[in-house]
């Protein structure tokens, strides 16, 4: 680790004369300044990693976070739009949000974002930003400078390997293994994000051409591609857990159901959350991950800065550090959050590569391998028509 952060403070040391002229004026500029990150505050892991951040960029360079817990991120955007409908085009009360792809359309669409910042960064060498990248593009939508990484995200299930000896090895095959095992698997309610992932992964494998979902959906091509996801999911719903009359709330709801021995399965966005939901004694040891076997979702999280940020600067030094090679492997530790770096491998010196070579293992946590293909997200509005659709259809 000591030597990772050598590495990438030489890196700085050496990086273009006008880029480090210009970043140091950005260093000086945050100082004293205090970063106002609005990020989803349900993990108690992330909230630490978050606090974590704060404490290291307060002590090198000045600048201090405090978090703004949110229960949903458009909490942060209908902030942020009603202070652009005020008239407050500066003093924001929202410097960093971590934003996802829906949200991140909305305020580019709107306006509402600062940028394009990521290329100005010293870490982003670090980044593979080629056009139609993980890192370059965020729910079929160019990112265009104006949201920067910070961590991979897969989608993923959890299994207990004492009760199961095979999961289904598609989502085609849910609806045989949920006949034969009745009342043991469920969802969350899509109308929270991982309800709504469960019924995305399924539309990417079930629907007649997957690449239809990179563009915004119309009222045919809506009709056309999930009509073999609704005959699975009318298939699949008599032998969901309470017959799928009832859902559970969210994902943490849906593990304890798991950790109770109620169900025999869960899911997240997070490939580490099962080794490090075992070590907090929230899932039996047993308890492993799998993807179906053509791949799941992915995406990357990202930060992004509002356009009438208080404290703009500030907010450029946070998400210049979540991407220092250092940082990234701290935060890929099992024991500290065990989220996949967002970093380019092939651009990592090898003092920073053995760094994450070193970092501990589990046996619940998968590797890049054991996950397969990355599914690319369907356009974001995909997700607002099938949660309205899935709604229409099941609970009236």
């Amino acid at each position: 680790m000591r030597l990772a952060l050598t590495v990438a403070l030489a890196a700085t040391l050496f990086s273009p004369p006008a880029l480090a002229d210009d970043w140091q004026a950005v260093l000086q500029a945050a100082r004293g300044q205090t970063v106002y990150w609005n990020a989803w505050g349900g993990d108690d892991r992330t909230n630490a990693f978050i606090a974590w951040v704060g404490e290291q960029t307060e002590r090198r360079y000045g600048v201090s976070v405090r978090q703004v817990k949110l229960t949903d991120t458009a909490e942060a955007v209908t902030r942020v739009l009603s202070e652009k409908a005020a008239g407050q085009d500066r003093d924001g009360s929202v410097d960093l949000v971590w934003i996802n792809g829906p949200n991140f359309l909305s305020m580019k669409e709107q306006g509402l974002l600062e940028g394009p910042f990521v290329a100005d960064l010293p870490n982003a060498r670090y980044l593979d930003l080629a056009p139609g990248s993980p890192a370059a593009v965020d729910f079929t939508v160019p990112v265009d400078g104006m949201e920067s990484p910070w961590r991979l995200a897969r989608f993923v299930f959890a299994y207990d390997s004492a009760r199961i000896d095979a999961p289904p090895a598609t989502m085609a095959d849910f609806v045989g293994w949920a006949a034969a095992y009745p009342g043991r698997i469920t969802h969350p309610d899509p109308s929270n994000f991982m309800g709504a992932t469960f019924l995305k992964q399924a539309l990417v494998e079930l629907a007649p051409d997957p690449a239809a979902l990179q563009v915004p959906p119309t009222d045919d091509s809506f009709a056309i591609a999930t009509a073999p996801l609704w005959d699975w999911y009318d298939a699949l719903r008599p032998n969901l857990w309470r017959g799928g009359t009832a859902f559970p709330e969210n994902q943490s709801v849906q593990q304890q159901l798991m950790n109770d021995g109620e169900i025999d399965m869960t899911l997240s966005f997070d490939p580490a959350s099962t080794a490090a939901a075992i070590g907090q004694g929230l899932l039996p040891d047993s308890a492993r991950v799998f993807v179906p076997e053509g791949g799941s979702i992915g995406n990357v999280s990202f930060v992004a800065i509002p356009y009438n940020a208080a404290n703009r600067d500030g907010a450029k030094v946070v998400a210049n550090f979540l991407i220092d090679p250092a940082t990234q492997a701290h935060m890929q530790n099992i024991e500290v959050l065990g989220s996949f770096s967002v970093l380019d491998p092939a651009r990592l010196d090898a003092g920073a590569r053995a760094a994450f070579g070193a970092l501990p293992t589990a046996p619940a946590l998968p590797t890049l391998e054991d996950l397969g293909p990355t599914l690319p997200e369907p356009h974001a509005g995909w997700m607002t028509r099938l949660v309205e659709d899935w709604a229409k259809r099941y609970t009236r």
